[in-house]
């Protein structure tokens, strides 16, 4: 896993300069050996946390989806560049199914896991879910279906929403997110509701 550091900057060219630091490398073997995918950094009550995605293997499983699961790194050091990296291990959903693109925020006092995941009795591939966090590695109570992909613009290729990610703006909260397959048909969606709403009550229980 590699983090890149660099000064802060106003544009995307500037960060050009940024020199890579490997803070994690993933075993030979086991659930986290293979296909890392889609990791993200986030400083939660003065530590460092790393979510990412990885698989035991490259097959398949029997529903043709990849096997990836989602797990956690903590850094407990100020400095999450020369810091000792800890595994979490995995973060388990009532699904045992592909899952990725974790993603946490702090909202009305509670932290919050937000993910893509296939669910076995809705067709299609990945839709979302949000639940709250016991800790920043473990769910607490029951997840919630934000979304899945219905309309035509979320079924091109593949029926898929991915990749969410949250922004407080005025009095709303909103996710995007990613749809559809990862061509020309990949699209973005946007799901909102009020700030003082309750998240959960936006969606469905899963």
């Amino acid at each position: 896993m590699t983090v890149w550091k660099s000064a802060r900057s106003a544009t995307l060219e500037g960060l050009r300069h940024a020199q890579p630091v490997v803070v994690w490398r993933k075993p030979d073997s086991g659930p986290m050996s293979q296909l890392i995918w889609a990791p993200e950094l986030h400083e939660i009550d003065g530590k460092w946390y790393i979510y990412f995605a990885a698989s035991h293997t490259h097959d398949l499983d029997a529903q043709g989806m990849f096997q990836h699961r989602m797990f956690a790194l903590e850094c407990a050091d100020s400095d999450p560049l020369t810091g000792k990296w800890q595994e979490k291990g995995q973060i388990k959903t009532p699904l045992d199914t592909f899952a990725l693109d974790a993603t946490t925020f702090r909202h009305q006092g509670k932290r919050w896991y937000l993910w893509a995941q296939k669910d076995p009795e809705i067709k299609g591939n990945t839709n979302l879910y949000l639940a709250e966090l016991a800790n920043p590695w473990t769910l607490k109570g029951q997840p919630v279906r934000l979304s899945q992909p219905e309309f035509d613009w979320e079924c091109r290729g593949f029926l898929v929403n991915e990749g969410p990610a949250v922004l407080f703006h005025g009095d709303k909260l909103f996710v995007s997110y990613s749809a559809s397959a990862t061509d020309e048909n990949y699209c973005m969606g946007l799901l909102w509701i009020d700030v003082n709403a309750d998240p959960l009550a936006a969606g469905k229980l899963a």
